[in-house]
């Protein structure tokens, strides 16, 4: 009699038999128990589902179909193989799924449940099935075990932009069709921009007419000089016809479409088809660049009919509960300046122009509770006063999210840190153009939603996450795919399975359960970005000395390195750094090689050995690699300042303190600040350099900072000057650009500080 084993709950990846297939399942389910055995399901296994369950029962028929050439014969729930059934003691979403050698039994609350239990079944198939294919194949066996399964959050979203780039329907439904897979409810569908209008509003025909097209695309990234375009005429629209289609094929994926109408910001399509909706009542082009923009929808009650109007017609295309109406980026200096909005902001008592936002935003509200719906704003609607039954999408940071829960509003957790994935995944050059930022698979996985901050009460307005997609640098449909897979399975397990409790255990776990996984993202045709096989280095100190060390994120690989040109070598230990180190390295299995090649210069420095501190901690968005990467010898990007070398600082004024552990002569300091003013990141105009010995001998040096066109500046400051002072301490003082001005990117708002190695010498 075969031995009959269990694994429970954490381990998920593994062969059943050594010949036999793996079990990867994303999101891991909440309990598992795996044990010996197969069930086989043929031509004449009998299917049962209660008719509730229409929805997961006709998905795994067509998918049969699809890919097997197959389907089940219905048969009643005494005498079928299959059955899903009615179970009131599961909870909402949830599901149990028992596999025998004679039956798969799911039992479920809700249709939800049922359809979830469903994309489980298909995973545990093999994943050639995904791939469209009559040909009978005859047997299909999956593992018998038992899984006890629910959501951590109610909310698990993902989001797609079509206003900077316009993808057609069929991407759109195989995009819904993908983070159904994984368990995902919620598509965000992002349909209104400054660079175009997305959906068809019969009322108001030149919103597709005129704004649904720009006359050209600005060329490279928003801070490339001098500018360029494409000079070719670009756009797309969905007709209520094809919003109906998508919203019909979305329902069979148990997947809820939340559209997002953009007000009072990111409207110069809108104010392009109608220039009176603007406070100049001034035509103004389709945007063909990226950004933000100052001509946002004025609050005239021609305004207000308008948006009632075009929500009156999106309304009913989407049965949702919710509708986005932004609330993001909308600067003020067209209402500062609209003697109507002044006298709006006396006659209604409002403070300034915060106030009339919020008012604005309040006015929507009112009507779109009254059609029975609710809204959803980004965080920017907490300004002013937040609209009494808004749910807040918190997308700068958490701090919207906590303050919106304390205020007991429903909370979407989407922050630039953890959630954009129009950020940059890989550090290698050759990465796609992308908005900048630095967000890889490791650190999505590490995203918990629910902040330390809150109270157990306040947690449950938490109502999950979601991942954005934003378009400006994403034009094909395969790049989308690209920025998408495979962080999308790490945020997936976040709002399924919940945030890991133990990161240096679950996170191996999960990495192994994504290589497996490529073979069903493969036979789904996915342009996934796969750097499974690459190889990650870091500085490692040490009783005063300084290592190199060499990982690479899947098991059961082979590093080889070369240090300064020498001769390749097998790793198996931290490097030796003693002097300015050039190493280079790959991944190799078998003999074969596997990923691309690495490649990491170091500095070594007076600093490297020594000890820093910051009077504030960097922003989570850029922090990878923590304080300790200002004197670890490694400089940052010379184009991206979202690498984990830069360190980004939002506000705040900078003291950064290196202890070089004893006194020493220090000749010069040098180090560089990121500029990029189109997304509010600025050099600061001065830094101060203080020098303390451990007898007391001190010298201060202030730095002006001279403005060029540049997106980095380099400082370097002369401390030979200072030869009689041996300082052990060194104290960079750097205040931080302050408020961004008004006619600017960002107006309004406080100046990024970006700032890379400093290096002592």
């Amino acid at each position: 009699m075969r031995n009959l084993y269990t694994l429970i709950l954490s381990i998920f990846c593994f062969s059943v038999y050594s010949q036999g297939p793996e079990v990867v399942l994303i999101p891991k389910p909440q309990q598992m128990e795996l044990r010996d055995g197969y069930f086989t399901i043929d031509k004449n296994t009998g299917f049962f589902f209660e008719p509730e369950f229409e929805i997961a029962g006709n998905f795994f028929q067509e998918f049969l179909e699809n890919g097997a050439g197959f389907q089940l014969p219905k048969k009643s729930k005494n005498k079928a193989e299959i059955i899903i059934q009615k179970d009131t003691n599961q909870p909402t979403e949830g599901y149990s799924l028992n596999i025998s050698d004679s039956k798969i039994r799911i039992k479920t609350n809700d249709a939800s449940g049922a359809f979830y239990a469903i994309q489980t079944l298909r995973q545990l198939l093999p994943s050639s099935l995904e791939k469209a294919d009559k040909t009978d194949k005859k047997l299909l066996s999956v593992p018998q075990l038992s899984i006890t399964d629910y959501p951590k959050f109610k909310y698990r979203g993902m989001h797609l932009d079509v206003g900077r780039h316009f993808f057609d329907t069929e991407f759109v439904k195989k995009y819904i069709a993908n983070i159904a897979m994984l368990k995902m409810n919620y598509f965000h569908w992002h349909l209104t921009e400054d660079q175009g209008w997305r959906i068809e509003i019969k009322q108001y025909p030149k919103l597709t007419e005129k704004g649904a097209f720009r006359e050209e695309t600005r060329v490279g990234h928003y801070e490339d000089k001098p500018e360029t375009y494409d000079g070719k005429r670009y756009g797309g629209f969905y007709t209520q016809e094809e919003i109906k289609e998508v919203v019909a094929y979305a329902a069979t994926q148990n997947v809820t479409i939340i559209p997002e109408i953009e007000m009072p910001g990111h409207a110069q399509a809108a104010i392009h088809s109608y220039p009176e909706l603007g406070c100049t009542g001034k035509q103004v082009p389709v945007a063909t660049t990226w950004g933000v923009f100052e001509d946002i929808y004025c609050p005239k009650e021609e305004t207000f009919t308008f948006l009632e109007n075009v929500l009156s017609e999106v309304m009913p295309l989407f049965p949702g509960e919710y509708i986005h109406i932004g609330g993001d980026e909308a600067p003020k200096l067209r209402w500062k300046n609209c003697s109507h909005c002044q006298q709006l902001i006396k006659d209604k008592n409002l403070k300034d122009e915060a106030g009339l936002q919020s008012y604005f935003i309040h006015r929507i509200e009112e009507f779109v509770n009254s059609k029975g719906k609710n809204i959803i704003g980004w965080d920017e609607i907490l300004e002013g006063g937040l609209a009494p039954n808004a749910t807040v999408m918190s997308w700068r940071g958490m701090q919207g999210g906590i303050d919106a829960a304390k205020q007991k509003h429903d909370v979407i957790m989407t922050p630039v840190s953890h959630a954009y994935f129009d950020y940059y995944q890989s550090e290698n050059l050759d990465e796609p153009t992308a908005i900048g930022g630095f967000l890889p698979l490791k650190k999505v996985y590490a995203f918990n939603p629910i902040p330390h901050e809150l109270t157990e009460e306040e947690e449950q307005y938490i109502l999950g996450a979601q991942a954005n997609v934003w378009t400006e640098y994403i034009p094909t449909e395969k790049q989308a795919e690209y920025m998408v897979f495979p962080r999308i399975l790490a945020m997936s397990e976040v709002v399924w399975s919940g945030p890991s409790k133990n990161f240096d255990k679950d996170y191996p776990n999960f990495f192994s359960r994504v290589e497996g996984f490529m073979k069903r993202l493969d036979a789904l045709d996915v342009n996934y970005a796969n750097y499974l096989y690459e190889v990650e280095g870091r500085i490692l100190k040490e009783n005063g000395k300084v290592y190199y060390e060499l990982t690479t994120p899947t098991k059961g690989k082979e590093i080889r390195y070369s240090k300064n040109n020498a001769a390749t070598e097998i790793y198996s230990e931290p490097i030796l750094v003693e002097k300015d180190t050039k190493i280079t390295a790959n991944v190799f299995k078998d003999g074969k090689e596997l990923g691309r090649d690495f490649s990491e210069e170091i500095k070594y420095h007076k600093g490297i050995t020594g000890e820093i501190e910051i009077n504030v901690q960097p922003n989570p968005a850029y922090a990878a690699g923590g304080k300790e990467a200002l004197i670890n010898g490694i400089s940052g990007s010379d184009k991206r300042y979202g690498d984990k070398e830069w360190l980004g600082f939002w506000g705040d004024d900078l003291e950064i303190t290196i202890d070089l552990g004893k006194d020493m002569e220090v000749k010069s300091l040098k180090t560089r600040f990121f500029n990029s003013p189109g997304v509010w990141v600025y050099a600061p105009k001065v830094l101060t350099i203080t020098g303390e010995s451990s007898d007391g001998g001190k010298f201060v040096l202030g730095k002006q900072i001279m403005p060029k066109d540049s997106n980095l500046y380099d400082v370097e400051v002369d401390l030979s000057q200072y030869q009689g002072i041996k300082p052990r301490f060194i104290k960079l003082t750097i205040p931080s650009y302050g408020m961004i001005p008004d006619g600017l990117q960002g107006a309004g708002h406080n100046a990024w500080t970006f700032i890379d190695e400093i290096v002592v010498e």
